[in-house]
């Protein structure tokens, strides 16, 4: 029988020297660190673990579509300069583009448009390439060189949730984890606001704490009466 899976983190775990790769649990992402262990334990010696940097999306949907499109393109363009070869006339589509080129001035509107669309497109493309993504996780500290973990934005807001609903006058409670600040709005039904916010921020900054993260977001609390009906 498999231990039961924690359904509020992710963990990675890094395969062992002549084993297998354990296949992905529920809920979880496999990883190998490629960081050096010393290295590591330099860069940040208070973390015995190793620096716990944000998880990298593989971005499999969009190299796929790009892989698609170039593709396609490419092939279509060697079948038409294969049948240039051959004898054979170019495509339509081909000789009208050659023509559009040809007598088009650079300050054409098609022109400029084309050019900031072609634009549009890289500057996401790279931007996809630069940034990590995977912005639901937020890494939590590496206590062990071979584990790193993270719990999602939506499990740490159920927490503090949860946490927030017990302090007394708490009548409801949303809380929003980002990743340097946790947005929480409470109503009050009864005790003074000002003493229920103190009491919030007391429960909030220990429940942040208790969820291990690498970077704790800052607790921002408000707290309001209910709306009179």
């Amino acid at each position: 029988m498999s231990e039961p899976q924690d359904p509020l983190n992710t963990t990675r775990r890094l395969p062992t020297a002549g084993s297998e790769e354990p296949p992905a649990a529920s809920g979880g992402v496999l990883e190998a660190d490629r960081s050096e262990p010393g290295r590591a334990d330099e860069a940040a010696p208070e973390r015995p673990g190793g620096r716990a940097g944000r998880f990298r999306s593989g971005r499999r949907v969009s190299a796929a579509v790009v892989a698609l499109l170039l593709f396609g393109g490419s092939g279509l363009l060697l079948y038409d300069i294969a049948a240039v070869r051959a004898g054979r006339p170019a495509m339509a589509w081909r000789r009208s583009l050659a023509d559009e080129l040809a007598t088009r001035h650079l300050d054409d509107v098609w022109v400029l448009a084309g050019s900031a669309a072609a634009a549009a497109v890289g500057l996401w493309l790279l931007l996809l390439a630069l940034t990590p993504g995977l912005r639901a996780l937020l890494p939590m500290r590496r206590e062990h060189a071979g584990v790193r973990a993270a719990l999602y934005r939506d499990a740490a807001a159920l927490v503090l949730r949860d946490r927030a609903a017990e302090v007394a006058g708490v009548q409801s409670v949303r809380v929003k984890v980002r990743r340097r600040k946790a947005k929480v709005a409470a109503v009050s039904h009864f005790r003074e606001l000002d003493d229920v916010r103190g009491d919030l921020d007391t429960v909030l900054g220990t429940g942040i704490r208790e969820l291990g993260l690498a970077r704790p977001p800052r607790p921002s609390v408000r707290v309001r009466r209910p709306k009179k009906g």
